[in-house]
């Protein structure tokens, strides 16, 4: 699916406030070309975090899909990223193709929605739950919130 850019962005910038986030973040997110179907990127993450390349994983598909502009909806795509961690792709791609994790993400998905998670990135420290992109003192207020028994 084509994405189309959100009011305050343009093809290649991100709308305000996260452009400013994301700069003072030190990141790089280019706004993708088309929303990817990503339930075999969930799949491939599962599969990473089985193989002890969670971490690795993720920071690799972010930097695919954020800096580079792919799209984690391809096997292709998750492939290269599997390979530049080095996971077995052809493995992965197999278990992809079975849909040996598909029951997983699905069980995970309807857990998140119990608990009221509707998005990604969502954070939960203590009893609090936010979703999206926020800026750093958010975090370090719930956690000090967090730590200091609030």
């Amino acid at each position: 699916m084509q994405r189309q850019p959100r009011s305050g962005e343009t093809e290649d910038e991100l709308s305000e406030p996260i452009r400013s986030q994301v700069r003072d973040a030190n990141l790089i997110m280019r706004p993708p070309r088309v929303t990817p179907n990503t339930m075999y990127a969930l799949e491939a993450t599962e599969y990473a975090q089985q193989h002890g390349k969670f971490m690795e994983f993720h920071h690799a598909a972010y930097k695919a899909y954020w800096e580079e502009g792919k799209d984690l909806g391809q096997l292709a795509t998750l492939a290269e990223v599997a390979e530049s961690v080095s996971l077995d792709a052809d493995d992965l791609l197999s278990r992809l193709s079975d849909h040996q994790y598909s029951s997983r993400v699905m069980e995970q998905y309807q857990e998140a929605l119990q608990y009221g998670i509707r998005g990604i990135p969502t954070f939960v420290v203590g009893n609090l739950l936010f979703t999206g992109a926020h800026p750093y003192d958010i975090f370090k207020s719930a956690m000090n919130q967090y730590l200091n028994g609030q």
